[in-house]
């Protein structure tokens, strides 16, 4: 069950860090209407899923679920806020050009997991992963120092997220319901600034526009999904260094295939950050091959 729960972290993140080319193609949408769409497709998409995949019956249990409980409902609200203020802001980001400093966001989210990991859910963490956390923080803050102000944008999407996956690990029901529900919370606010407030009328772009727009339901319910699975079978500490490859994809793209600016300083910043995660996935698989000899022993 573990080693599937890394699988779908590294799937997840692999396609969250393609996905700057996705969004990249959309041209001519505000941010703000992108992130409507993006909801509007995400929670069709849902729908249209549990129909085809017969998971109507689990969905509308864990429906009842949440209505009798309210602090779960409470919670799932507050999940559909965070993701939402977390896909405009890296939506913005990309769009402005900013591809490096959404990467940066992705690159501070894990050191916000093993905050939260070690104050909510009590995990431990190991040597090695204390001096990948020490390696990685000082890549971070080399990093925001070189920008000459404080990464807001960057900030706001490492809690956003973490504290989004946190909430998701605290809400006993599937993914599939999880993501729905989210995305059918939000829903009224989108349809209201899509038809009350947005200058261009519903679905009102070029053919190639619109099919990226509702295509986005896709790409963002897949890798999504694969998230709230590897979030609920595997430590969240690990979790969080696999979300490495996110910002590394979208670093990569930023400077080969965009063309931002790329010192040897931010270079520099960056061997911290990778040197971080070398240690920590090295102090990982050693823990991991320790186990099985032990078991072997048994």
């Amino acid at each position: 069950m573990k080693n599937k729960g890394i699988y779908y972290g590294l799937s997840a993140y692999v396609l969250w860090g393609l996905i700057t080319l996705y969004w990249k193609m959309i041209v001519g949408v505000s941010p703000l209407a992108t992130m409507c769409y993006r909801i509007l497709w995400s929670f069709i998409f849902m729908i249209l899923f549990i129909l085809v995949s017969g998971k109507w019956t689990q969905f509308i249990q864990e429906l009842k679920l949440l209505w009798k409980n309210k602090a779960f409902a409470g919670l799932i609200a507050l999940a559909s806020v965070l993701i939402s203020i977390n896909w405009f802001t890296f939506i913005f980001a990309v769009s402005a050009g900013h591809v490096m400093q959404a990467s940066l966001g992705y690159y501070i989210n894990p050191l916000v997991n093993v905050l939260l990991a070690t104050l909510f859910l009590k995990e431990r963490l190991s040597r090695s992963g204390l001096i990948a956390c020490l390696l990685a923080s000082i890549g971070v803050i080399m990093l925001s120092i070189q920008t000459g102000s404080v990464p807001y944008a960057s900030l706001i999407m490492a809690f956003s997220f973490s504290t989004y996956g946190l909430i998701k690990r605290r809400i006993p029901i599937s993914s599939v319901t999880g993501l729905t529900v989210e995305t059918g919370i939000i829903l009224p606010f989108a349809l209201i600034y899509i038809f009350a407030f947005s200058s261009v009328g519903f679905m009102d772009y070029p053919l190639q526009t619109n099919l990226l727009l509702a295509g986005a339901g896709i790409v963002t319910a897949i890798p999504l999904l694969l998230f709230a699975e590897a979030a609920k079978s595997i430590s969240y500490i690990t979790l969080g260094f696999i979300q490495y490859i996110n910002p590394t994809i979208m670093l990569l793209l930023a400077v080969f295939l965009f063309h931002e600016t790329y010192t040897v300083a931010q270079f520099s910043a960056f061997a911290f950050i990778w040197f971080g995660i070398a240690v920590f996935t090295y102090g990982t698989l050693g823990n991991a091959i320790k186990a099985r000899r032990m078991q072997g022993l048994k």
